[in-house]
């Protein structure tokens, strides 16, 4: 893990010179986040996070293809699993948040080792990443289930049998499937979905994060249960960025967070009359 995550330092460096529209993107999104308070801090969280978004390309190859004995002993710590064992215990099954922060991969192969986990997944733009990607993802007792009506079923199928569900909450969803809510003060088109599975099974709501541990070491999974009584899409993203804050050069910054769906409507208009700019 140490070589790979070296030489994905080095990826995401090359990426970041090669690609002015990446650049511009992560760069912009992380001084418009605010996660820096002072502007001395920028300059180094800017360079770790460019060489932490390379690591998350690299560690893939040990992630979906090292043998299962290695990969299960990937996450070295991990912080309140009794939360998850508690909220198995109440039977309404498991909703599983993972951000695009640290490990996601790692984060819901955690949980298959030890439960019925079925992950919701967006069929990559490249077809021939699809099967590489299912197969890396398809271990122990998970099962993936894409991102379309049929996917959504399978969600709702496993909670009602009290199974856990996996999804990125932070993943911009397409037009009709979600809601314009502040993220790190600017509106991001927000899914509806975590709201909609929640509030139709009784299920606990978990956020979950690996961290990348220094030198390869593995990874540190923490987990956090959120309430649910008014888990709308503003306090979902609210809870996104108070994990992103713990770990901010982890973060997923060149991911096109505030692009507006093809087909949605841009969001509602400022108080001073304009709109607060988002992607196209």
């Amino acid at each position: 893990m140490a070589w790979l995550h070296s030489a994905g330092s080095l990826l995401g460096w090359v990426v970041f010179r090669v690609s002015p529209r990446y650049a511009r993107r992560l760069t912009q999104n992380l001084r418009a986040s605010g996660v820096c308070r002072d502007e001395s801090a920028y300059a180094p969280l800017l360079r770790a996070a460019i060489a932490e978004a390379g690591k998350g390309v690299t560690e893939l190859l040990a992630v979906w293809f090292g043998d299962a004995a290695t990969v299960a002993r990937l996450v070295v710590e991990c912080e309140h699993w009794n939360v998850v064992e508690a909220a198995r215990a109440r039977g309404n099954g498991i909703i599983f948040l993972t951000p695009h922060l640290g490990c996601f991969e790692i984060s819901a192969l955690y949980g298959a080792q030890r439960m019925p986990l079925t992950v919701l997944y967006r069929p990559p733009k490249k077809s021939w990443l699809e099967p590489l990607m299912i197969a890396g993802r398809s271990r122990w007792h998970a099962v993936t289930a894409p991102a379309n009506l049929r996917g959504v079923r399978m969600l709702y199928k496993a909670l009602a049998r009290g199974e856990a569900v996996g999804l990125l909450p932070d993943q911009a969803p397409s037009v009709g499937e979600g809601v314009w809510a502040d993220f790190f003060g600017r509106p991001a088109y927000t899914m509806t979905l975590v709201r909609r599975l929640q509030q139709m099974s009784d299920a606990a709501v978990i956020m979950a994060f690996a961290e990348r541990l220094p030198a390869g070491r593995g990874y540190r999974l923490h987990l956090e249960e959120l309430p649910t009584e008014r888990l709308d899409e503003a306090a979902l993203n609210r809870a996104i960025e108070a994990q992103v804050r713990r770990c901010p050069e982890q973060y997923l910054w060149g991911y096109n967070r505030y692009k507006v769906p093809g087909g949605a409507e841009p969001p509602p208009a400022t108080a001073e009359g304009g709109r607060r700019k988002v992607e196209g």
